[in-house]
Order: C-alpha cells, then structure tokens, then sequence
C-alpha cells in the first residue's frame, strides 16, 4: 500500500503548480520549458554510465522526454485556446487510455476496477471542474487536450520501463533537458522569459517541489503498481488543483464541484484496492539490451 501513497501523493504534489505559477504570471511555454531547466538541475549527479546499458530503459527515457515535451505543448495550447475545463476533462481522458493500453503495451493484468474505474473518475472530475457556458462547443480544444492525453499516457508507460535501469530521481532529472530543447524546438524565441527576475524563481519553486519532487516520489511508487491504478491516482492532480483554487484562491467547489470531488476519491481507493497478484519488481541492476 506504501507504493499507492506515493503515487497518490506525486499526484497531489502536481495539483500545487498553481501556488507557483499563478503568482509568476509567465506564458504555459515559458513556464514549462523554465521547469525542465529547473527539473535537469541534478542531472551530473544522477548520471550514471551502467543504467544506459539496459537499451529498453534507455529507449523509454528518450521516448518520455519528447513525450512529456508534446504533452506540455499540446496541454497548454489547449488552456490557452479554450475553456480550462474542456481541456483538463479531455487531457484527463489519459487514465481510460492507459487502463486499455497496458496489457497490450507493457503485459499488465488487465484491471476490470480500473476499465470501469476510469470513466467514473472522468465523471466526478467533470462535477468537479463543471462545464463552461458553451466550452464543449469548440471542438479544437477538445481535440488538443485529448492528444496531450495520449501522450500522458505515453509518459506512464515509458516511465514504468525507464525504471529498469534508471532511479526515479534520475528518470526526472535526465528526460528534462531533452524536453526543454524539444520545447525550444516547437516553440522557438517564446519559450524564453522576458527577464531573469523573481517570476523565474517562483517557476522554479513549483519545478522543485511539484516537478522533481512530484514525479520522483511518482516514479518511485509507479515502480510497484499497476500502471493503470496509477493512472487512476492520478485524478488526484485536478482535485488538488481545485482544492488549492477554493482554499488559497477563493474559487467556490459548490455542491456538485464537492460531490465530483468524494467521487473521484471513491473511485480512485476502489481501483488502488483491488486484490492482486504481488506485482513483479522493477530490476534495480541495468539490464544489457
């Protein structure tokens, strides 16, 4: 059960990008190619020659770094083109896809809590975030938030076979460098801050504490869990985000935005909790490929 906490709580960590980001101000492509620089910080530390002998574990790091580069990228096109809650209803269509994905891609048991679990999830988060007045008219929107999606679940996956070879601190620290120079490749002179002022520093608190920390302490329990209950855990994200909206923003939940709320909860522990054979363990020495 330990593994699941850490996956709830990298999760969790994610939803506070908000505390840091809100009281930057800077554009979605600045903010996050600021955070892959933040996020590559420890990377001479963390580098080490044997884990890229595993060729399958070396493969996934490169595949999450344009993965997690094209998932930022279309997710932040999408907040900025349309409602902010056809695109995190459509990007949060990842757990459904990851769910059917699995046993195909990475030969996970097929988790029926999980089939079944992540529509149910997808409807409390719509309680919870509510529907904008005419937000599920724009079909681009929808469209972009549901690629970011299937990049996202791009991400899961390559992160479980990362983790044959490479620590969880190491997989955050290493992919980030190749997704801001595939950012500064699609977006070109806009990912770059207009100063190098306290906004920076605020950006690179939330890549510290939410990006590092948070995918870290994912990483290090997706090691031990289905990759399809993780992804239900991770709808934890959007109720943290709205929590710390209504909390330190003054956004009001309102009774349905609490019922979605309990329902995600619900859902999330009923998927985490269902009985399963003991999962086989990431091998902790490189692989040769």
């Amino acid at each position: 059960m330990k593994s699941f906490v850490m996956v709830a709580a990298g999760a969790a960590l994610w939803g506070c990008w908000s505390l840091f980001l809100r009281p930057a101000g800077l554009s979605g492509p600045q903010s996050a190619w600021l955070s892959m620089l933040f996020m590559a910080l420890p990377a001479p530390f963390v580098l080490r020659r044997e884990a890229f002998r595993d060729r399958r574990a070396t493969v996934a790091l490169g595949v999450l770094a344009v993965c997690d580069a094209a998932n930022a990228a279309l997710f932040f096109a999408a907040i900025q083109r349309g409602p902010v809650a056809v695109a995190v209803l459509t990007h949060y269509l990842a757990p459904l896809f990851i769910a059917l994905a699995a046993p195909v891609l990475i030969g996970e048991r097929r988790s029926m809590r999980a089939v079944v679990g992540a529509p149910l999830t997808l409807a409390g988060l719509a309680l919870l975030l509510g529907a904008a007045p005419g937000g599920f008219s724009d079909p681009r929107t929808a469209l972009l938030g549901g690629a970011s999606a299937l990049f996202f679940m791009a991400n899961v996956l390559a992160i479980k076979e990362a983790g044959r070879a490479f620590s969880p601190l190491a997989i955050s620290a290493l992919h980030a460098p190749l997704s801001a120079g595939v950012l500064l490749l699609a977006f070109g002179h806009d990912v770059l801050p207009p100063a190098l002022d306290a906004r920076v520093l605020w950006v690179g608190g939330g890549a510290l504490l939410c990006g590092l920390v948070g995918n870290s302490v994912f990483t290090a329990g997706l090691r031990q869990v289905p990759a399809a209950s993780a992804a239900a855990l991770t709808y934890l994200e959007p109720l943290t985000a709205a929590l710390v909206g209504w909390l330190v923003f003054g956004e009001r939940l309102g009774a349905p935005g609490l019922l979605g709320g309990v329902l995600v909860l619900v859902a999330g522990v009923w998927v985490a909790s269902e009985a399963r054979g003991s999962p086989r363990p990431a091998p902790l020495a490189p692989e040769a490929g």
